[in-house]
C-alpha cells in the first residue's frame, strides 16, 4: 500500500493547497510560468479532462496531476499522494478550478481592462494580480479567452492562479459577463481564411509515426470537427489538443496540417481568432 506524502518533507505550496481544499476549493499545482503539469505518457493522447473517446469532459482519473483544470481536487489523499509529490516539490504556484466551486473569474490583465470593468461591470469581490485584477462572481459559464483586449473569462474547464481571498462580497454572475462569451452570428459564413499562427517547428516525416498514421489522424480530426452537432467550440479545442498531444512535439505537423484543421473549424462557424486561441490554449495546456 502506498503511503501519502509527508507534508512537512514536501513543504512549499502543499500546505496552502491542503488549506484551500479543506474549504472545498478544487486545487492543482502550477509549474513556473503559470503552466499546468504536463500529461504523463499514459495520458498523452487524451484530451484535457476527456475520457479516451474524447466525447465527454470531466475530472481526470489519472493518479498523476495530469490534464490541467481536470486534475483539480479537494481530496487530501490525492493531494498528498506520491504521484503528486514531485509536482508539489517543483510547483511555482497553486491554481484552482473556478467552475468546480461554482464561480467565474473575469481576468483583467492590464490597467485599461481594469478601468473598463469598473465602468461596465457590477462590483464584486476583487483580487489584485501582478498586472491587473481578478473579479470573482458567483455562477458558472463557459471559459473564453480574449473576449476583449486584456480580458479573459475563467470558469468551467479552466483554472485560475490562487492569489488570495480578495476583498468585497461576491455578487451573482451578471448577464453582461455572460454576453461576452456569446459569439455573434455569422450570416453568411465567411470563406475559410489563411491563418498566420505557426505550427510547431519541424515538418517532414514523423520520427515515431508513419506518414500514413499522421494523415489518418488529421483526417479523423477534420471529421470529428465537421460532424460535431453541438458544442463546436469545445470539440475544436479538444481535437486540437488531441492532435498536438500525439504529433506536436516530434515536429511532424506542418502549417498545411494546421490549416486543414482550422478550415474544418471555420466551416462550422468558428472565427479565425477562436481557432488561433484554441490552438494556443491547447499548446499551453500541454506545456509546449
Amino acid at each position: 500500500m502506498t503511503q501519502p506524502t509527508d507534508v512537512r518533507r514536501v513543504g512549499g505550496l502543499l500546505p496552502l493547497a491542503l488549506e484551500l481544499a479543506a474549504r472545498r476549493l478544487p486545487v492543482l499545482p502550477l509549474r513556473a510560468g503559470k503552466l499546468p503539469v504536463g500529461n504523463c505518457p499514459a495520458c498523452a493522447a487524451v484530451a484535457c479532462g476527456g475520457r479516451p473517446n474524447m466525447r465527454e469532459a470531466g475530472p481526470c482519473r489519472c493518479p498523476a496531476p495530469c490534464h490541467a483544470w481536470a486534475a483539480a481536487t479537494t481530496d487530501p489523499h490525492v493531494l498528498t499522494s506520491p504521484a503528486w509529490a514531485r509536482a508539489w516539490s517543483q510547483a511555482g504556484a497553486v491554481a484552482y478550478h473556478p467552475g468546480g466551486v461554482g464561480a467565474t473569474v473575469v481576468d483583467l490583465d492590464n490597467a485599461d481592462a481594469v478601468a473598463w470593468a469598473r465602468a461596465t461591470l457590477p462590483a464584486t469581490r476583487t483580487v489584485a494580480t501582478t498586472r491587473g485584477e481578478h473579479w470573482l462572481y458567483q455562477g458558472v459559464m463557459r471559459s473564453v479567452n480574449a473576449v476583449r483586449d486584456g480580458v479573459d473569462i475563467k470558469s468551467t474547464m479552466s483554472y485560475a492562479r490562487w492569489l488570495g481571498p480578495g476583498t468585497g462580497p461576491m455578487t451573482a454572475l451578471p448577464d453582461v459577463v455572460r454576453a461576452l462569451a456569446v459569439k455573434e452570428p455569422v450570416t453568411p459564413r465567411p470563406a475559410p481564411r489563411t491563418v498566420a499562427a505557426a505550427a510547431p517547428a519541424g515538418g517532414g516525416e514523423c520520427c515515431h509515426r508513419t506518414p500514413a498514421y499522421l494523415e489518418r489522424g488529421i483526417a479523423m480530426a477534420e471529421q470529428r470537427i465537421t460532424e460535431a452537432a453541438a458544442g463546436v467550440h469545445a470539440t475544436v479545442y479538444r481535437t486540437f489538443l488531441a492532435v498536438l498531444s500525439v504529433h506536436g512535439r516530434c515536429g511532424c505537423l506542418t502549417d498545411a496540417h494546421m490549416q486543414r484543421l482550422f478550415t474544418a473549424a471555420q466551416t462550422k462557424g468558428e472565427t479565425t481568432r477562436h481557432c488561433a486561441d484554441a490552438w494556443t490554449n491547447a499548446r499551453t495546456a500541454l506545456g509546449m
